[in-house]
């Protein structure tokens, strides 16, 4: 087991908790620490699914690289308090980044609430950023998320920057949420709602051991419903599919995802997947088949099922993250910016420097580009997520 520990300072022996840290690099980790992860995801209020061991292990397993993973683990009096996997970057620079890559809205660590602010300043001196062309890019993060707490920490150089634009939604009945919008937009709303009831579309959550088959069935309808249009290219990937997979059975077995299958006249007509977070739900993936939109109002079918699950798991929020789609402005959410951030060593850093004049240019970039074509803002959009 390759491991970096570190105890922290203490006052004098007994006087106060033992903290310790350990910078783990094994290829295991993920696993052998996946039972405390677990464990102290349901002690960090600001976790969302893509920080679950399920769905951490499934990613470094079919999209890791041998020998890159960096695992910061923060103990109290033996207790894991806090934890982060990270990838390093190749290349003579290095580097760290969060794990996930494209497919994840919310980047985070875990902390633990009840000791959030000691364990982020000892995550933040555990960090292995030591060396002038050292830093640590973390894409997605909410401007709640506990990593915030370590940013705060952090005593090198730091920088934020806005990243991709997430839209929520109270929990709350449709009728209420219905509320929310013009009259007419409303009253149109109510008319296709109720043509979806009278249809009959019978709705099930898929189990555990049934998830591979409803996920089998949702990315072929995603397939579909992106045909002649261009599905965003790694959704046709074997790994892709073997993390969703892999990833969702975890989820769900757990309580943190939902898999809600569409039957209409007795064909599967659409699969929905949603991720069910301690602060929000979340619609992460869809398919459904092009036909049933010529029949019903496939945003409110799905939509209408996720809320009511939202719901009944008492979550107060949900989310409809990443994206600008036009299915979803209909119901007039509340706006927020995911944040990036970049950490790099005190003094200079010349390749976090160059790192953040990178990032601020392709910003400048894209908004130039959707300001003049917001066409094509919209289609690379609908790519990404749909």
């Amino acid at each position: 087991m390759s491991t970096e520990a570190r105890p922290a300072r203490l006052p004098a022996q007994g006087a106060a908790p033992v903290w310790t840290t350990e910078l783990r690099r094994e290829d295991d980790a993920l696993d052998t620490l996946a039972e405390e992860w677990d464990d102290l995801f349901a002690r960090c209020r600001t976790a969302t699914s893509f920080q679950a061991a399920a769905w951490q292990r499934s990613w470094w397993r079919h999209y890791g690289r041998p020998g890159a993973l960096r695992v910061v683990v923060v103990r109290r009096d033996g207790r894991l308090v806090g934890a982060g996997a990270f990838m390093r970057r190749p290349g003579p620079f290095g580097g760290l980044t969060g794990l996930g890559a494209g497919l994840v809205d919310y980047g985070d660590v875990l902390l633990d609430d009840e000791c959030a602010d000691r364990a982020a300043a000892e995550f933040a001196a555990a960090l292995p950023l030591t060396r002038p062309w050292h830093w640590l890019e973390l894409r997605e993060v909410h401007p709640e998320a506990a990593v915030q707490q370590v940013y705060e920490h952090w005593r090198g150089s730091r920088r934020r920057h806005p990243d991709s634009l997430c839209q929520y939604l109270p929990a709350v009945p449709m009728e209420r949420l219905l509320k929310r919008v013009p009259g007419k937009t409303a009253q149109r709303s109510r008319v296709k709602l109720r043509k979806i009831a009278e249809a009959g579309v019978q709705v099930s959550s898929a189990p555990p051991a049934e998830v591979p088959a409803a996920l089998e069935g949702l990315l072929r309808l995603h397939f579909l419903q992106w045909q002649g249009r261009g599905v965003t290219p790694e959704h046709r990937t074997k790994r892709f599919a073997d993390h969703l997979t892999e990833s969702t059975t975890g989820l769900v077995a757990t309580g943190r995802a939902a898999v809600h299958r569409f039957h209409l006249d007795g064909e599967l007509v659409a699969v929905n997947l949603l991720l069910l977070c301690p602060s929000f739900g979340g619609l992460y993936l869809y398919g459904a088949h092009p036909a049933l939109r010529e029949r019903l109002d496939i945003a409110g079918l799905l939509f209408g099922a996720a809320l009511d699950e939202t719901i009944g798991a008492d979550i107060p929020v949900l989310g409809l993250l990443r994206g600008q789609e036009p299915y979803k402005q209909r119901w007039r959410p509340d706006r927020l910016h995911n944040q990036r951030l970049l950490l790099g060593p005190a003094g200079v850093a010349p390749a976090a420097a160059v790192r953040a004049g990178a990032v601020q240019a392709r910003r400048a970039a894209a908004e130039l580009l959707s300001s003049r074509f917001p066409r094509l803002k919209e289609w690379l959009l609908a790519r990404r997520h749909g």
